[in-house]
C-alpha cells in the first residue's frame, strides 16, 4: 500500500506539470532550436548596407559626399535616389544615425490594413478553413511570372576579386578623367557587354548579353526589340542576371553611363562610323614624334621627325624616351597618331623607309659607356607632307606617288 501510494502521488505530480517545468527540465537540450540563418541577402539588406556606406563617409569626414568629387559622386547619387525614394526612406530612417534623411513620416497601419494584411488567413474564421483549398500556393502562371524576376546573389570573394580590381580601375580613371559620367538613354543602342554603368549609385558591369532581336505583335503594330537575359556584376560583390530591358529601365531612371577611356571610344568611333567590323584587327599606331633635344646637332634640325608604329599607347610607349637610344636619349612630344586595323607592321616600316630613304636622318650619337649609335626612323620631311603619307599608305594609294626632296613634295610616278 504505501509503495502505490507513493507511486500514485508521483503520477498525480507529473500530470500538474506546467510547460515551463518541461521545458526548464530539458536536461539534454531536445527542445532547443536555434533558427536558420542564411547568408544571402534580402534587397533590403542590401539596401540598408548601402546607406550603412553613406553613414560612414559622414562619421568619417563630417559631411555629405560631394558632387565635385569623382570618387565621391556614387554615394552622392546614391545619397539623392534614397531621398527621393518615400519607401526607402521609411525602411532606412531607423539607420539615419545623422539626419540624412530628414524628417520621414512612418506610417501607423489601421486596424482595416492589419486584418487585409492577414496573409495567412489566422483572422479568418471557421468556414474558410479547408484542407483542400490551397490558397497561398501560386498558380501556374504566377510561378512562371517569377520566374523573370532576377535575384542578385552573393558572389564568392575568390569569384568577385577580378572583378573587384576593375570596378577599383574605373573609380580610379573617373578621378583622373580618363572616364566619364554621361546621361543614359536608348539601351538597344547604348547598352553594351564589357561597358560600366551607374545602376542607383552602385556600379554595374555587363559581362554577357544574350538579348536577341525579337518580332513583337503589338495593337499599335508589330515592332522588332531586344529581348534576353543578362548577367550583370555589382560592385557590391553581387551578380544577377537581369533582363536586358529592365536593366536598360534601371540605369535609365536612376543611372548614369560610364564611358570607356579614349583608347575604347576610339574603337567604338571607327566601328560606329562602319570603318572597321567586328573582324577587323586593331594593329596598333603610327606615330610621329618630334625630339626636344637641347643638343645643337638635333635641335638645330628643321622638319626632324620620328617615324613608328607601336602595338601599345603611344603615351605609354615614350615614357622613358630619355633614357633610349632610339628617341635621340631626349624626351618627345606627339605630333600625330594613327590607331590602324588589319596592318602588317613589317611591311609598313619597310615602306616608310623606302619611300623616305634619302631623307633619312645621318647622324651618329653616343651613350653614356662612349659607344656610337646610329638611330633609325627619323626624318627629315615637312610634317603635312608625313600625314599625308601615312594616309595614304592607309589607304592603300601610296603605290602611285614618290617623295621629291627638293621641293619637298609628294609628286605622281
Amino acid at each position: 500500500m504505501p509503495k502505490f501510494g507513493t507511486l500514485a502521488k508521483f503520477s498525480e505530480k507529473k500530470m500538474k506539470l506546467t510547460l515551463d517545468d518541461i521545458f526548464n527540465d530539458d536536461d539534454f537540450g531536445l527542445l532547443d532550436v536555434k533558427p536558420k540563418t542564411s547568408n544571402i541577402k534580402t534587397d533590403e539588406d542590401r539596401l540598408i548596407d548601402s546607406f550603412q556606406e553613406i553613414n560612414n563617409f559622414y562619421e568619417k569626414n563630417k559631411r555629405e559626399p560631394s558632387p565635385t568629387s569623382m570618387s565621391e559622386y556614387g554615394l552622392l547619387s546614391r545619397l539623392r535616389s534614397i531621398r527621393t525614394n518615400e519607401k526607402h526612406k521609411v525602411i532606412l530612417k531607423p539607420f539615419d544615425k545623422y539626419d540624412l534623411l530628414g524628417y520621414v513620416e512612418i506610417p501607423k497601419p489601421t486596424l482595416s490594413e492589419i486584418i487585409e494584411d492577414d496573409d495567412f488567413g489566422l483572422l479568418e474564421d471557421d468556414s474558410d478553413l479547408s484542407i483542400h483549398t490551397f490558397k497561398h500556393t501560386p498558380k501556374q502562371e504566377e510561378r512562371a511570372k517569377t520566374d523573370f524576376v532576377a535575384q542578385r546573389e552573393p558572389m564568392s570573394e575568390k569569384d568577385f576579386r577580378k572583378y573587384e580590381e576593375m570596378f577599383q580601375q574605373v573609380h580610379r580613371d573617373l578621378k583622373e578623367g580618363k572616364r566619364k559620367l554621361l546621361p543614359f538613354s536608348d539601351a538597344e543602342k547604348n547598352l553594351i557587354e564589357g561597358n560600366f554603368y551607374l545602376v542607383d549609385g552602385i556600379l554595374a558591369y555587363l559581362e554577357v548579353s544574350d538579348a536577341e532581336k525579337i518580332l513583337k505583335e503589338n495593337k499599335s503594330g508589330d515592332r522588332i526589340r531586344l529581348e534576353g537575359r543578362t548577367v550583370t556584376i555589382f560592385e557590391n560583390g553581387t551578380i544577377s542576371n537581369l533582363l536586358f530591358r529592365s536593366l536598360g529601365k534601371a540605369i535609365q531612371k536612376n543611372g548614369r553611363l560610364v564611358t570607356n577611356t579614349d583608347e575604347n571610344i576610339e574603337d567604338e568611333l571607327f566601328k560606329n562610323a562602319g570603318l572597321v567590323s567586328e573582324e577587323d584587327v586593331k594593329s596598333g599606331w603610327i606615330y610621329v614624334l618630334k625630339s626636344k633635344s637641347q643638343n645643337p646637332k638635333i635641335s638645330g634640325i628643321k622638319d626632324l621627325y620620328k617615324i613608328g608604329f607601336s602595338t601599345s599607347k603611344v603615351e605609354n610607349r615614350i615614357k622613358n624616351a630619355s633614357k633610349e637610344a632610339t628617341y635621340l636619349f631626349a624626351d618627345v612630344e606627339i605630333a600625330a597618331s594613327y590607331v590602324c586595323y588589319n596592318l602588317n607592321t613589317h611591311n609598313f616600316e619597310n615602306l616608310i623607309h623606302r619611300f623616305f630613304g634619302e631623307s633619312c636622318l645621318n647622324i651618329d650619337i653616343y651613350n653614356e659607356k662612349k659607344q656610337r649609335i646610329t638611330p633609325r626612323e627619323w626624318f627629315v620631311v615637312p610634317l603635312p607632307v608625313i600625314n599625308e603619307v601615312i594616309e595614304l599608305i592607309i589607304s592603300g594609294g601610296i603605290i602611285n606617288y614618290a617623295y621629291n626632296t627638293k621641293t619637298q613634295k609628294l609628286i605622281l610616278k
